[in-house]
C-alpha cells in the first residue's frame, strides 16, 4: 500500500488565557472561566462557512499540538490520571506526544460574531494553548456522538480538586487591580491551580517549590505548601 502524505493548512486560530501549556488544563470544561475564541483564518473566515452553526451548542476541534517537538513521541506513556507512574500504550490515551501532533476536543459554542471580514467562534471552557492552529470543526450531534454506557479505563469520572488555594496579601492587593478587567480573575487562578498543573512526578513532593504560569498577561507565581495546598504569592502584568 502506497504511504499517503497529507499537507494540512490551519483554518483558524484560537484565542486563549493560557500562554503556555503547563498551565492548560488537560480536559475542557474543568475551568470555567478558561473560556476561547476561535478566529477563523482567509479564506476560511467567509460567513457562509459558518452558516447554520448557530444551532449546535458544542464543536468538535482537531488541532495541533504545536508546542510538542515534532517526532518526539513513544509507543507507550505516563498518564498524569494514573500518577504518572503506569505505562500504557499511547493509542488508550489523549497524550500530546503522538506519531502525528493532532488533538481533539469537544466545546461548547457560546457565540458566532462577524464584524469587518472577522469570523469569530467564543466557546466554552477549553483546553487549548493560546495561538494553537485549528484544522478542522465540526458540530457534536447528540445522538452519534453521546454514548450513555461508554466506559474508561482510568478517567471514568471527572479529577476532583486536588489543592486548596489561598491568596497572600501581596496578590490580594494585585488582584483588586485586575478586577475591572477580569472580574473572576481569582476564581480562574484558583480553579486552574486545584486541578495540580504540576508534573505527576512533582504531585507527591512534600518539599516547599516556587512555581509560575502565564494567564491572559500575567504571570502568576505560586507556593505549594505540605503538598495539600497552595498560596498564590504574587501576581505581576507581564511587560
Amino acid at each position: 500500500m502506497s504511504q499517503l502524505n497529507l499537507t494540512l493548512s490551519p483554518i483558524g486560530i484560537i484565542h486563549s488565557p493560557y500562554k503556555e501549556k503547563f498551565s492548560v488544563p488537560r480536559q475542557p470544561n474543568l475551568v470555567q472561566d478558561g473560556v476561547g475564541t476561535i478566529r477563523l483564518l482567509p479564506p476560511y473566515n467567509q460567513p457562509e462557512a459558518v452558516r447554520g452553526l448557530e444551532h449546535f451548542s458544542h464543536l468538535w476541534l482537531i488541532f495541533q499540538f504545536d508546542k510538542v517537538p515534532v517526532g518526539k513521541w513513544q509507543p507507550t506513556v505516563r498518564p498524569p490520571r494514573l500518577g504518572g507512574n503506569q505505562r500504557i500504550g499511547v493509542f488508550a490515551s489523549r497524550a500530546t506526544h503522538r506519531p502525528n501532533p493532532l488533538g481533539l476536543s469537544k466545546v461548547e459554542l457560546t457565540g458566532i460574531e462577524i464584524n469587518k471580514g472577522q469570523v469569530l467562534l467564543h466557546l466554552g471552557a477549553i483546553d487549548l494553548v493560546d495561538g494553537t492552529p485549528i484544522f478542522d470543526i465540526k458540530p457534536y450531534l447528540a445522538y452519534a456522538d453521546s454514548e450513555q454506557n461508554a466506559k474508561s479505563s482510568f478517567a471514568q469520572h471527572p479529577p476532583e480538586a486536588k489543592l486548596q488555594v489561598v491568596f497572600s496579601p501581596k496578590a490580594q492587593t494585585q488582584l483588586v487591580k485586575c478586577s475591572a478587567k477580569y472580574p473572576n480573575f481569582q476564581r480562574f487562578i484558583s480553579e486552574v491551580l486545584q486541578q495540580d498543573p504540576r508534573p505527576a512526578y512533582h504531585q507527591a513532593s512534600t518539599s516547599e517549590r516556587i512555581y509560575g504560569m502565564r494567564l491572559y498577561d500575567f504571570n502568576i507565581r505560586w507556593l505549594v505548601k505540605n503538598g495539600a495546598w497552595v498560596e498564590v504569592i504574587d501576581i505581576e502584568e507581564s511587560e
